[in-house]
């Protein structure tokens, strides 16, 4: 199996450090609003590369870190008046709904910065005693001119980095480029420490929570494109000067998303949330159009792009009409063959899913020639295959019923129809409506805050 490295900037074959056994962590949400299409492109992707590499009998250990303490965390409650560890538990509530509605997977542990704090202060005062951090007037700082290799993973070199800096950013800092490791403050959020009290910079919580959840040097780490730098070149040098071993044996990283062509932006009023997105479009759909492109290729987002996904997740749906497809000792086809080969060549998914319609069309001629038992073997593979991608799960019927039911925004307009009619007084209005969304399967509950919805 052969995977784009980030560090060394080329397709690598891989061998995990231990013989079927992979430790992987992706750097995760920073917990203050909700989650965007941006991240469901970038966690779908490892959820899809965890899912295949489990399917070739890896054990595969996940770590997907919650940054729970952060200079945004702090601002937005303050914004709202409320406290950060109530605005972190409602958007990671929030976030493990909209994930769990696209269908991905649990990773193996989720820590949180908050309680890795102890651990987090250990790195620093080892960096502190090999020369590798100091303390200024305000902070405690990485000095990135005491790790020769800074820059290697985004090939930056210091010297441009420092020449083009602006020296009077910080003057508590010794180099423009030295970067927050913990940060002195008396107020808000704060731990002590032996430097006074204060909370962690960003990116000392992520060489915490990976090294006490994979050990000092683990097999792959990723995250979005935009992590690359400063980010994870910061991890790598923090945490290579505190064990003076690799970090991590293979970086990934997964490419932008943008809107009609444009950055999303709420600037721009482009800004879409996943709740937004699931609004006008199934979650089957929205994973499917996300999983289309290579991951490490830049996507972007449109209304045709969906629109194209839907036909092509009907003519897979299509192809399993009036047949029997959970045999699970099939005999396994070419196609089999074909997909993993796309899918060992650096997740390949374009490819791997050309190889699924490739077997679509045997299918149909199977059918029109009235070959039903063939016809049903290829439609397992088929189903088996799509599985490692977390697609064609449902059967034919499901899935058209479901497409054929309400959308999020069609129930919301009702419950607006609803309201008015109750509004005017005009209860037999408010009751057809509510009768009519029972009959579809959604039942309405009323609360002083507004009326909410479920499926029933």
């Amino acid at each position: 199996m052969k995977i784009f490295n980030t560090l060394s900037g080329k397709k690598e074959h891989f061998e995990p450090i231990e013989k079927n056994n992979i430790r992987m962590y992706v750097c995760g949400m920073t917990v203050y609003d909700d989650t965007h299409i941006g991240h469901a492109r970038t966690f779908l992707s490892f959820d899809l590369i965890v899912r295949y590499l489990r399917s070739i009998d890896y054990k595969v250990h996940y770590i997907r870190n919650i940054t729970d303490v952060d200079d945004k965390i702090i601002s937005r409650a303050n914004e709202l008046g409320i406290d950060p560890e109530e605005l972190t538990e409602r958007y990671i509530n929030s976030m493990d709904n909209d994930f769990e509605s696209l269908g991905m997977i649990k990773p193996d542990a989720e820590p949180r910065a908050t309680e890795n704090i102890s651990s987090i202060i250990s790195l620093i005062e080892i960096l502190i005693e090999k020369g590798h951090a100091y303390e200024g007037e305000s902070d405690v700082y990485f000095s990135t001119e005491s790790f020769s290799s800074y820059g290697k993973l985004s090939r930056r070199n210091l010297d441009d980095m420092l020449a083009g800096a602006r020296i009077d950013i910080d003057l508590d800092k010794k180099n423009p480029t030295d970067f927050v490791l913990w940060k002195k403050n008396t107020e808000g959020l704060k731990w002590d420490s032996p430097w006074g009290p204060g909370r962690p910079g960003w990116h000392i919580e992520c060489s915490a929570m990976s090294m006490d959840a994979l050990g000092e040097t683990f097999d792959i780490h990723g995250g979005g494109s935009d992590l690359k730098f400063p980010h994870h070149e910061n991890e790598i040098a923090q945490s290579e000067c505190v064990t003076g071993k690799e970090f991590a044996k293979l970086w990934m990283h997964t490419g932008s998303l943008r809107i009609d062509k444009e950055k999303m932006s709420k600037s721009l009023n482009n800004f879409i949330t996943i709740k937004d997105a699931l609004h006008d479009h199934s979650s089957e759909v929205l994973r499917f159009f996300l999983i289309s492109s290579h991951y490490r290729s830049p996507l972007n987002y449109s209304d045709e792009g969906l629109k194209e996904a839907k036909n092509s997740l009907d003519r897979l749906y299509n192809s399993l009409e009036g047949l029997q497809c959970l045999d699970k000792n099939f005999d396994k086809s070419e196609y089999s063959e074909k997909f993993h080969d796309a899918m060992q060549d650096d997740f390949n998914t374009p490819s791997a899913i050309s190889i699924l319609f490739d077997l679509v069309r045997q299918i149909n001629t199977f059918k029109k020639k009235n070959e039903t038992e063939k016809a049903n073997s290829l439609a397992s593979e088929l189903v088996q295959l799509s599985g490692i991608l977390g697609i064609l799960q449902n059967s034919f019927e499901d899935y058209f019923t479901s497409e054929a039911s309400l959308t999020n925004a069609e129930i919301e307009n009702f419950i607006v129809k609803r309201n008015q009619a109750r509004a005017n007084k005009d209860f037999a209005l408010s009751d057809k409506i509510r009768d009519e969304l029972l009959e579809k399967g959604i039942s309405l509950e009323d609360k002083e805050s507004g009326t909410i919805w479920k499926k029933s």
